[in-house]
C-alpha cells in the first residue's frame, strides 16, 4: 500500500535554504553584537521568528517591513498598556497576546511573532524607554539585512525567480 502524496510545500532548492540560513544567522548575530555594544539585550525570541519569516518566506505579507516593524511596535505598546492596566501576571500576558492580535489586524500590521512580544513585555516588564527603541532598531536591522541580502546577486534572492524583498515597504 502506497503512502498518500504529501501536501506539504515543495522543498526549496538547496542554495535558497543555505542563503536563508546564512542571512538569518547574520541578522540575529548582528542583534547580539549591537546588544553587546549597547550593554542591553536586543535579541528576544520573537525576533528570531521574525527573521525566519523575512529570510525563509520573504514574499509573505507577514514578512514585509510594515508587518515586521509595525507589528512588533504595535504589540509592544499593547503589552505595555496591558501591563499598566492589569499588572504582570500570566493572565495579563495572555490577554496582551490576544489584544496584540486584534491591534495588529486593525493597523494592518499582522506579524504572528509580534504577539509573543506583547506577552514578553507583560511577563518580563522591561523599561519601555529602552525596550521600545531597541525593538525598533532590531526590526529595522532584520528588514535591512533582508533588503541587502536580496540585492546581493540581483533581485529575487540572487536570481532565484522569487519576488524581490520587500514586495512592499509600507
Amino acid at each position: 500500500m502506497a503512502l498518500p502524496a504529501s501536501k506539504a510545500p515543495a522543498r526549496p532548492p538547496l542554495p535558497v535554504v543555505i542563503r536563508a540560513t546564512l542571512c538569518g544567522s547574520v541578522a540575529l548575530v548582528l542583534l547580539v553584537a549591537v546588544g553587546g555594544l549597547l550593554d542591553e539585550p536586543v535579541l528576544i525570541p520573537p525576533l528570531a521568528a521574525s527573521a525566519a519569516l523575512v529570510f525563509a518566506a520573504p514574499a509573505l505579507p507577514l514578512a514585509q517591513p510594515r508587518s515586521v516593524i509595525g507589528g512588533q511596535a504595535v504589540s509592544a505598546i499593547v503589552g505595555f498598556l496591558t501591563l499598566a492596566v492589569a499588572g504582570g501576571s500570566t493572565w495579563a500576558a495572555a490577554v496582551a497576546g490576544g489584544l496584540a492580535i486584534g491591534a495588529m489586524a486593525l493597523t494592518r500590521t499582522a506579524h504572528s511573532p509580534a504577539a509573543a512580544t506583547a506577552v514578553i513585555v507583560v511577563v518580563a516588564q522591561p523599561p519601555a524607554v529602552t525596550f521600545l527603541p531597541l525593538l525598533l532598531l532590531a526590526t529595522v536591522l532584520i528588514t535591512g539585512v533582508g533588503f541587502l541580502a536580496d540585492r546581493v546577486g540581483g533581485p529575487g534572492r540572487g536570481g532565484s525567480g522569487a519576488a524581490p524583498y520587500p514586495t512592499h515597504w509600507w
